[in-house]
C-alpha cells in the first residue's frame, strides 16, 4: 500500500534580473514567443531559469539555428518559431523588391519551408505546417498577379497559426483535466506527474500536459504535481519548475530515477505527457524517458495519458517503429550548465556567475537519443483539442484517423 510520505517541495526566488515588466507579468503565463508583424523574438531557453533573454530572429537562418540549438523546443512552438521566422524574413525581402514576380516569392517559400524542415527530424508539427503553408502559398500563386499577394497570403496564415495554437492548447487543458477528474480515484487528492516540459515555453502559449495540470490547478482539483529533471537537457528542472512555481502550482522536483519510488509512495492519479509526434495506431515519440515513465505508471496502475494537438498526429506512418529519432552531441549528457552558487565551507566564488561543467570521466562514449517511442499499449489516452481519443473495448492500439476523420 502506498504512504503519504511528504517530499519536499520547490522554493523559488525569482532572480534579480529578471524582467519583471507589466509586458512579461501581466499575465499568470511565461511568454516565450513574442511577435509583431515584421518582428519575431525568441526567449532562448539554454539561459532559464537563471536569466531572461530574448533574441531577435530576422532571417530563416536565425530560425533554423534557434531550433537546431534547442534554444526554442516542444513540436507546437518549433512550428510556430519556424513559420514566423520565414514570415518576417519574406516581408523584409519583399520591401527591399527581391521577388519580381509572385513565381519568385513562392520558389523563395517553397525552398525556404524544405531548409527549415532540416532543422529537428523527429517533432512532426513543423512538417505540417511547413507542408500546409506550402501549398497554400502554391495555390495562392497560380492566380497571384505580384508577390505582394503571395506574400501576404503566407504572413496571415503563419500569423493565424499562432492564435490557433494558444487555443488548441487551451482546449487540450480543458479536456484533458476533466478526464483525469473524473478519473481519479480519489478527487480530494490528485496528484500528477509529468515529465520534460509542455508549457507555456513549448508551444505558443498554455501548455499542452502542463496545460492539463494549470487547468487542474485553476479549477480547484490538483492537490500536487510532480515534474521529473528530465535529462540530460534537464528541460524539467529548468523550464518545467520555473513554470510551475512562476504560477504558484503546488510543486516537487523529483530526479528521474525517483519515478518508480514516487509512484509507490505516493497516491498520484495520471502521468501527463506531451507528443513530438503520435503514430496512426497511437505509439507516440516524446522526450527521452518517457517510455519508462509508462512501464513504471502501468506497473502501478496510474492512468498514462499523452496530451498533443492533432497537428502532432502522423497518420502517414502506421506504428512508431516508422519513427525517426534525433541523436544530439554527447556534450549534451557529460556537461551541465548552471549559476555557481557558495556551499558552506568553500572560498569565495562569482556567485551567480553562468558556468558549464564536466560531470562525466573524460573519454567515455556516450548515447543521446533525443526521444523515445512510448507503445500505444502502454497509453490510457490521448487528449488533443477535439477531445480525448481513448481505445475501442479490447484493442491494444489507438484508431487516430478514425477520431480526426480521416
Amino acid at each position: 500500500m502506498r504512504k503519504n510520505v511528504p517530499l519536499l517541495e520547490l522554493k523559488y526566488r525569482p532572480p534579480t534580473h529578471l524582467n519583471t515588466s507589466p509586458r512579461t507579468m501581466s499575465a499568470r503565463t511565461l511568454e516565450a514567443i513574442r511577435y509583431t508583424p515584421d518582428h519575431l523574438q525568441v526567449l532562448n531557453q539554454l539561459v532559464l531559469p537563471h536569466e531572461t533573454l530574448f533574441e531577435r530572429v530576422e532571417t530563416i537562418q536565425d530560425g533554423h539555428a534557434t531550433i537546431k540549438t534547442m534554444k526554442v523546443r516542444g513540436a507546437p512552438a518549433i512550428a510556430i518559431v519556424a513559420a514566423l521566422a520565414l514570415a518576417v524574413d519574406l516581408s523584409a525581402r519583399h520591401k527591399k523588391g527581391e521577388f519580381p514576380n509572385a513565381a519568385a516569392a513562392v520558389a523563395f517559400v517553397s525552398e525556404s519551408l524544405q531548409y527549415l524542415k532540416t532543422s529537428r527530424p523527429t517533432a512532426v508539427n513543423l512538417f505540417d505546417a511547413a507542408n500546409k503553408l506550402l501549398a497554400l502559398v502554391q495555390e495562392r500563386g497560380k492566380t497571384a498577379t505580384g508577390a505582394q499577394e503571395v506574400v501576404d497570403a503566407y504572413v496571415a496564415a503563419a500569423e493565424k497559426m499562432l492564435v490557433d495554437d494558444v487555443q488548441d492548447n487551451k482546449n487540450i487543458g480543458r479536456f484533458g483535466a476533466e478526464y483525469i477528474f473524473g478519473q481519479a480515484k480519489n478527487k480530494d487528492n490528485v496528484r500528477v506527474l509529468t515529465h520534460c516540459n509542455t508549457g507555456s515555453l513549448a508551444t505558443a502559449g498554455w501548455g499542452t500536459a502542463l496545460g492539463i495540470i494549470r487547468d487542474l490547478h485553476a479549477t480547484g482539483h490538483l492537490s500536487h504535481a510532480y515534474c521529473t529533471e528530465t535529462r540530460p537537457y534537464n528541460q524539467g528542472s529548468r523550464l518545467t519548475a520555473y513554470e510551475l512555481v512562476y504560477e504558484g502550482i503546488p510543486a516537487t522536483l523529483v530526479t528521474d530515477s525517483m519515478a518508480s519510488a514516487l509512484l509507490r509512495s505516493q497516491p498520484v492519479a495520471a502521468v501527463i505527457v506531451g507528443a513530438d509526434r503520435v503514430a496512426r495506431n497511437g505509439d507516440t515519440a516524446n522526450k527521452i524517458g518517457t517510455y519508462q515513465l509508462a512501464i513504471v505508471a502501468r506497473h502501478h496502475g496510474v492512468a498514462f495519458v499523452v496530451a498533443a494537438p492533432s497537428t502532432s498526429v502522423d497518420l502517414s506512418i502506421a506504428s512508431g517503429a516508422e519513427i525517426p529519432i534525433e541523436e544530439r552531441a554527447e556534450n549534451e549528457v557529460v556537461t551541465v550548465r548552471g549559476i555557481v552558487v557558495p556551499l558552506p565551507g568553500e572560498e569565495a566564488v562569482r556567485e551567480g556567475e553562468a558556468r558549464t561543467v564536466q560531470i562525466a570521466a573524460k573519454g567515455i562514449s556516450v548515447w543521446n537519443p533525443s526521444f523515445d517511442v512510448t507503445p500505444a499499449s502502454l497509453i490510457s489516452a490521448i487528449v488533443t483539442e477535439r477531445g480525448v481519443v481513448l481505445k475501442k473495448e479490447g484493442e491494444d492500439v489507438f484508431d487516430m484517423a478514425a477520431f480526426l476523420g480521416k
